[in-house]
């Protein structure tokens, strides 16, 4: 049975580059980088191409990339870092209503066991944000503001550089964390000129493995280790670093910043085409707006439970989602936020892609979907 992919902002396939660098450094390179012979000397090597690569994706220095093991360990350090930097004398942070979950737990710590406020700030009624928002609930007792470029769930692009800027124009203490995630290699993320303090980036969705992640620390960001041990990351990520691992994310990165601009525009060309054959289907709603990412697009199946039409689908060998991976189909209450109401929430499935899917994907997902509605409402 051919199968269909698309749900690629979960996890991608690793790319032939990125697989072809990590069996090096399982086979050839595979000694630990902090010893001092050969064998880890060559491990350094591929470490230290790899956080080049990285650091030319986000135009940063190398020395402001700490390698991880996923975006929600660099998230977590950053945010628990500024507050344990700043928080005795500011108490407030703004974030916005629709971050990923490793956002959303880690402020919700910190408000339940420091005292933290936590300010979100939600779209208006036709779902966008507006900057000044942002601006207006900040003040001389935030410490920091936290926000994702893209939301994970419906791809709704969040106007994060307009706010940082505007932020640190009129409160230049301010600390800036940016969940890059689903923005990386799709979008600009030059560090910069978004004004980030902080920001978070994952391997596995641009086509690295599972396992490694980074963290953007501006230089002069105060910022503490979670993790203590070795000398290794700067002294501020310790234990041995996963070679193969970082040397796939490197490699994956360098494949994809040749042609993003051009795999983008092809993403778009098959968003536009399922939108235009989900309209030729009865009721379907499409939640996403037509400027959100074209790599997600959240669609509401009415009267049908995203969990039915999921299997319905991976019978004909057709993988989405229901939302956002990290939550196991636990609601999130973003599409709420977004204009959803609270049934249609329970039928809401997500498409995403990569420059790998075709236009036979798309074909399959939608007469899958119509087939669906048919057999499903009828039984």
């Amino acid at each position: 049975m051919t199968t269909h992919y698309l749900d690629n902002a979960a996890t991608t396939k690793s790319c032939n580059a990125a697989v072809k660098a990590m069996l090096r450094c399982l086979s050839e390179h595979y000694g630990n980088p902090s010893s001092l012979h050969r064998e880890g000397l060559e491990a350094q090597k591929e470490l230290d191409y790899a956080k080049a690569i990285i650091a030319s994706a986000l135009n940063c220095d190398t020395r402001e990339i700490i390698f991880t093991s996923c975006a929600t360990e660099s998230t977590n350090m950053a945010l628990k870092s500024t507050a344990a930097a700043y928080g005795k004398r500011r108490k407030k942070i703004v974030t916005s209503a629709v971050e990923h979950a490793s956002v959303k737990k880690t402020l919700a710590f910190l408000s339940e066991n420091d005292g933290f406020e936590i300010v979100e700030i939600k779209p208006d009624e036709t779902g966008k944000y507006k900057a000044i928002n942002f601006l207006n609930a900040c003040d001389d007792n935030t410490v920091m503001i936290s926000m994702m470029m893209v939301n994970n769930e419906t791809g709704h692009v969040l106007p994060v550089k307009e706010v940082f800027n505007m932020v640190k124009r009129k409160f230049p203490h301010i600390i800036t964390h940016c969940d890059a995630v689903q923005a990386f290699m799709k979008y600009s993320v030059n560090a910069g000129s978004l004004c980030a303090d902080f920001i978070s980036i994952s391997g596995h969705k641009v086509h690295a493995a599972k396992g490694i992640g980074v963290l953007y620390v501006k230089k002069g960001s105060k910022i503490r280790p979670l993790i203590l041990g070795g000398k290794q990351e700067m002294g501020l990520r310790a234990g041995t670093e996963s070679v193969p691992l970082i040397a796939g994310f490197g490699a994956a990165v360098e494949v994809l910043s040749a042609d993003i601009d051009k795999r983008f525009e092809y993403v778009k060309s098959l968003n536009i085409l399922l939108r235009e054959k989900l309209e030729q289907l009865e009721s379907v709603r499409i939640l996403s707006p037509i400027d959100a990412s074209p790599y997600i697009i959240s669609i509401i199946i009415p009267k049908i439970r995203s969990e039915i039409m999921l299997h319905y689908l991976e019978a004909k060998g057709i993988y989405v989602s229901s939302g956002s991976a990290c939550s196991k189909g636990a609601g999130s209450g973003v599409p709420e936020i977004f204009g959803a109401t609270s049934e249609e929430a329970d039928s809401i499935i997500r498409i995403s892609f990569s420059c790998e899917n075709t236009m036979d994907d798309i074909n399959a997902l939608v007469d899958a979907i119509a087939s669906g509605q048919r057999d499903i409402m009828h039984r």
